[in-house]
């Protein structure tokens, strides 16, 4: 079986979770604060940049995170182009940890409009999925917001996630989607169901034999998307932490028999750089357990 097949395959049925190591230049200050990094600690976005690689590097070949666990990982742009200890990023997570390598290809949201934010336009797209492939990548993720229950703006957010998911499936990749709805949204629920309503009509849109992926906020009504789930031309589901805590997150995760977690925060809570090795190992390996068994359940 090829390469892609067995990635297929992997996030087909795997038995794990799907790690978001994405964060961009917007939110790339805020993660690193977190970890114990400040502002003054770099000078400029190239030593900033070079600092969210050494700890998404630390994560990488910790212990916890291989495929045991951790089927899937999703990159930003710059981490797939850099390397670690030598070897590209994409190729390293594949053949020695065998984690399936995703990127993230949106390039930011644009201002509210109809309750939703779009993404914003990806000039260069087609070039960037061809350097994607040449990388072994094995899929995209692109990710819009929704804020309010407004039919329209719903609408023309899942119409975009469609669009941008069909230029990645021309490109020979799979794209998870990412329509999130904001978890502080006053009408959540109502927003949540509206969502699937337009991913189901979307659906019939697809080329004949595509698969795509979806990745959702963990929906106030436990197993919304389950029956969604089970539709073929749906490869997996997984849920974003949206800002829950890792054990608000893998409670409600545990709810949902359809999801299993991608996340981001919450994978990454508690870890600092001022962590022994030892530490580190035992942080980290605690959250991989807690999202692993949630995802699982």
């Amino acid at each position: 079986m090829s390469d892609l097949g067995k990635m297929r395959d992997q996030m087909k049925s795997g038995q794990g979770f799907i790690a978001a190591l994405d964060q961009s230049g917007g939110s790339t200050p805020k993660a690193l604060s977190l970890y114990g990094v400040e502002p003054s600690d770099y000078a400029g976005d190239e030593e900033m940049f070079a600092r969210i690689h050494e700890m998404r590097s630390r994560i990488i070949l910790a212990d916890a995170f291989t495929s045991e666990k951790v089927i899937g990982a999703i990159l930003f742009e710059r981490t797939m182009q850099n390397e670690i200890n030598g070897t590209p990023v994409a190729e390293l997570l594949w053949r020695e940890r065998g984690i399936v390598p995703f990127l993230k290809i949106d390039k930011g949201l644009q201002a509210a409009s109809d309750g939703v934010q779009l993404m914003k336009p990806m000039p260069g797209l087609e070039d960037l999925l061809k350097e994607a492939v040449a990388k072994g990548i094995f899929g995209t993720k692109e990710r819009s917001v929704i804020q309010e229950a407004d039919a329209a703006g719903i609408k023309a957010i899942v119409a975009q996630q469609f669009e941008v998911g069909a230029t990645v499936l021309a490109a020979g990749l799979v794209p998870i989607l990412e329509p999130e709805v904001d978890i502080h949204s006053p009408t959540k629920a109502e927003a949540e169901e509206m969502l699937k309503q337009e991913i189901e009509a979307h659906l019939d849109t697809l080329p004949e034999g595509a698969e795509i992926m979806l990745k959702l906020t963990l929906p106030t009504q436990a197993g919304l998307y389950d029956q969604l789930a089970q539709d073929p031309r749906i490869l997996r589901i997984v849920a974003l932490s949206g800002g829950y805590s890792t054990d608000e997150a893998s409670e409600k995760l545990a709810q949902n028999s359809g999801m299993i977690a991608s996340f981001s925060r919450a994978l990454t809570e508690g870890l600092n750089a001022k962590m022994s090795d030892a530490e580190f190992e035992s942080a980290l390996g605690s959250n991989v357990d807690q999202i692993y068994r949630a995802s699982v359940a």
